[in-house]
């Protein structure tokens, strides 16, 4: 399975980022990080969409069998910085496509606000959101070691299975 992870954080030391990072790492995938990536904001216009950067995740995202989405949750919702990148997007690129939702929440609140977002945006590009999420709070991260304490990690493991698991059957449907 191609896997994409796309780390929706804009800030270059997050928590988002530190997820999506060790995703990547363990799950052997693609990483695509909106903090490492000057992406123009999206106007509609035809210039803004061909930004190299635009173009970058749209061949990812068309290359992937599944993805991975990572979100803090800013105001009740998705960062602005994974919106903007997922208005460059169309169903052309996602449709049918699997996609897992992670919420990194500041703690209170609990991200299911920014879940529930990006569960939204997915349907209006025709991916299937899977129904297994995941929300990391501060206590779910070894700071020193940068990466997920076990039992957070237990938490993605079962997450992308689902996720394999949703894949396989998309694809065996199109065979």
């Amino acid at each position: 399975m191609k896997l994409l992870i796309i780390n929706g954080g804009p800030r270059k030391s997050g928590r988002t980022k530190m997820a999506a990072t060790y995703m990547a790492k363990v799950y052997k995938a693609e990483h695509f990080d909106l903090s490492e990536k000057e992406f123009p904001l999206f106007n509609g216009e035809e210039a803004a969409s061909q930004h190299h950067h635009v173009q970058e995740l749209r061949k990812l995202v068309i290359e992937a069998d599944a993805i991975v989405l990572l979100s803090p949750e800013y105001h009740n919702a998705m960062s602005g910085a994974l919106k903007n990148a997922l208005d460059f997007l169309s169903s052309e690129h996602f449709s049918h496509k699997p996609v897992a939702l992670v919420a990194v929440a500041g703690g209170g609140k609990g991200g299911i606000n920014a879940l529930n977002n990006m569960r939204t945006v997915m349907r209006g590009l025709y991916a299937h959101s899977i129904p297994k999420q995941v929300v990391l709070d501060p206590n779910c991260f070894d700071y020193e070691r940068k990466e997920l304490h076990s039992e957070s990690a237990l938490l993605i493991e079962q997450l992308v299975k689902e996720l394999t698991v949703y894949t396989e059957a998309i694809q065996n449907i199109d065979q």
